[in-house]
């Protein structure tokens, strides 16, 4: 099962893994900073654009710690509409030590983590397991 969490959202607001029980839902621990983080936002973007409508939940946590401040920036540039979360310790600890970044996690409706992937994933890859979570 994948752990439940409550973090706070760049304004400032509480979000509790909760909310995305019964969709399908990635996971994508990164951070501003980080190259391959950086490169795989693009395919992100496009997917969950593309599959939003069918109930897909995509949640990027950043892992920024010094860097927090350039997060909403980032967003805009990105043209990033999904949810981001300000990660901690303890959700990274949770989800089995993410011990680098990019991480993405794959969880079914039922919320059982279906899939890992450390490291940067390409668009056609992205979109090919969140198909399987449709």
């Amino acid at each position: 099962m994948a752990p439940p969490f409550t973090l706070k959202d760049i304004s400032g607001n509480t979000v509790a893994s909760t909310r995305f029980l019964g969709k399908p839902t990635v996971i994508n621990f990164f951070a501003t900073w980080c190259p391959p983080c950086r490169e795989e936002i693009p395919g992100f973007v496009e997917v969950y654009n593309k599959y939003r409508n069918s109930g897909f939940e995509l949640v990027g946590i950043a892992l920024d710690t010094e860097t927090r401040g350039s997060l909403p920036p980032f967003l805009i540039q990105n043209r990033i509409e999904y949810q981001i979360l300000i990660g901690d310790i303890e959700t990274a600890r949770a989800y089995g030590g993410v011990k680098s970044i990019p991480t993405t996690f794959f969880i079914g409706k039922d919320g059982l983590i279906r899939n890992v992937h450390v490291g940067y994933i390409d668009r056609d890859a992205f979109e090919r397991e969140v198909r399987k979570l449709l």
